[in-house]
């Protein structure tokens, strides 16, 4: 199987790199700065560099042409402003969501985020409100796309804890956290699971074994 992930630099994506390289995958990391490309490489991904804010339609396509399945896992992050926000967490997941679909990529997996599914109360830090919407904005856009076999997963406060294994996934969790190692490992069990396509998850730290947690949310 080949993965195309963007944002391949990303402490997710950096983990998700090397659990599927590690089982014998073949997976590329999208970048826009090449000095990132070292580190892809030690993770056994093959480093690939594109700007979605600035890259085409046509551009992203071409990345992702042969692939078996693309991972959204990019994101403005800390101390970005508003704007970057919305070019990022919403632009560039629909840009990217477009292109796999032209490119005959089926399965699309987002990485969305807890909360992205209801208005941001009105004392909501501006910054962060603008995450949310731009999350949902996103999510609503790959939802859209019906020729993808999409699932958006929506983890909970992410923490760099080694991963248990142990998780809960269903479509409503409740608020708690979640080890970024445990994520990684839940998206490249979602991968190999087309029962999840076309469900919105949310995922924290829980009890069940990734592999039974996946597959009790599959039809």
């Amino acid at each position: 199987m080949r993965t195309v992930i963007a944002g391949g630099h990303g402490q997710i994506a950096l983990r998700l790199e090397r659990l599927l390289a590690g089982r014998g995958d073949e997976v590329a990391g999208l970048i826009r700065n090449p000095a990132q490309e070292e580190d892809l490489r030690q993770a056994g991904a093959e480093p690939v560099l594109c700007d979605l804010e600035s890259a085409t339609l046509e551009e992203v396509t071409a990345h992702l042409r042969g692939a078996d399945a693309a991972v959204f896992a990019a994101g403005a992050g800390p101390g970005s402003g508003i704007e970057r926000k919305d070019t990022v967490d919403r632009a560039a997941a629909e840009l990217f969501a477009q292109a796999a679909e032209r490119a005959g990529v089926r399965r699309f997996l987002v990485v969305s985020s807890m909360g992205a599914d209801k208005e941001p109360p009105p004392d909501t830090d501006p910054v962060f409100a603008a995450y949310l919407r731009a999350k949902s904005a996103a999510d609503a856009a790959v939802r859209a796309h019906t020729a993808l076999d999409w699932t958006i997963l929506r983890p909970g406060r992410l923490t760099d804890e080694p991963g248990s294994g142990l998780v809960e996934l269903a479509e409503h969790t409740g608020r708690d956290a979640v080890s970024r190692d445990d994520v990684a490992a839940v998206l490249a069990a979602l991968l190999d699971e087309p029962g999840t396509a076309g469900k919105t998850l949310e995922l924290i730290g829980g009890l069940v074994p990734v592999p039974d947690a996946v597959r009790t949310v599959a039809d």
